[in-house]
Order: C-alpha cells, then structure tokens, then sequence
C-alpha cells in the first residue's frame, strides 16, 4: 500500500514538473539547446554553439522582479562564486527587455561580479521560455537541455545546482 502510494504521489510531482515545462518553456529536458548570439560588452557577438563542451548555465531576470532579485545572490555565491574559475562552465545572467546601460546599473549598484547581458527585444528568451522569470536552464556538455526550470525556490535552486555538479563531474 505504501509502495503505490509513493508511485502516485511520484507520479503527480512528477506531471506538475512537466506541466509547468510545457507551460512556461518552449524547451523540454533532453532537447538539443536552440543557438543564439549575445553581445559581448565590447559590441562583439558570439554564439552559444562556440561553448559545446562546457556546462552553461543560463538565467533571465528583470530588475523589477521580486523573484529574480531573490534567486540573482544565490547564484552569486552559490554558483558563480563556486565555478567561476572552471574552464568547463559558463553561466549566462540575461536581462529580459534590459539595456547594457541597465544591466550594467544593476550589476554595479547590487554589487554583483558575475555576468550580466542584455536581451532588450526578448530575442534570446523567445527561443527558451514563453513569460514567467525567472527562468534558469542548464545546457550539457552535447548541447542538450538538462534542466528547464521557473521561478524561484530555495530548494528547487538547491537541486539545479546539484544537478550542475553531477554534470560537471561526469567532466573528470
């Protein structure tokens, strides 16, 4: 009796997670990640395919955002802080309808050292998520979306960086 308990209570968890998926995300889990170009702050482009074989962490946020300036700390100290140094990880903080001006203000007045970039028309976040931020996803080694994620929750945030660094181990 518990055992079929449990597999419902998995089963629906489950269904949620994947109903959100398809809700908010135009990306599913196991999907190759679709390309894009970013500016890079010199005015220089480069693409999401020139980093296949690293571990990318992406994220969208908007300054007015309740839940994007309680998760952005965590990824500070949590993530960028713990891998800012491997060659094999790349996080990417994009500002959904931010300018650089914007993103750059932000950045400096909430003391963040971790990378912020524009997406002023949304160019980049059509291609991942439909409207709700903040929105993380995490890009294998291959190119393949391994976690799609919305919203903000401590413990949610906690599994996602889980799941990095199993990735990242498989690495070594």
């Amino acid at each position: 009796m518990r055992i079929k308990l449990l597999l419902l209570i998995f089963t629906i968890l489950t269904s949620f997670s994947i109903s959100a998926q398809d809700e908010f995300t135009l990306v599913k889990e196991g999907e190759k990640a679709p390309n894009f170009s970013y500016e890079l702050q010199n005015g220089s482009t480069k693409q999401l395919s020139d980093l296949k074989g690293k571990v990318v962490w992406i994220n969208f946020f908007a300054t007015w955002c309740g839940p994007c300036r309680k998760e952005l700390p965590y990824l500070q100290k949590e993530v960028y802080e713990k891998y800012m140094d491997k060659e094999n990880f790349e996080l990417f903080i994009f500002g959904r309808e931010h300018s650089w001006e914007e993103v750059t203000k932000f950045k400096t007045d909430n003391n963040y050292i971790m990378p912020f970039y524009p997406d002023l028309k949304r160019e980049i976040f059509s291609k991942y998520a439909k409207q709700n931020i903040p929105p993380n996803f995490i890009i294998d080694q291959e190119g393949n979306i391994a976690v799609a994620s919305i919203g903000f929750k401590e413990e949610e945030f906690k599994k996602i960086v889980d799941k990095v660094e199993e990735i990242l181990k498989l690495d070594f």
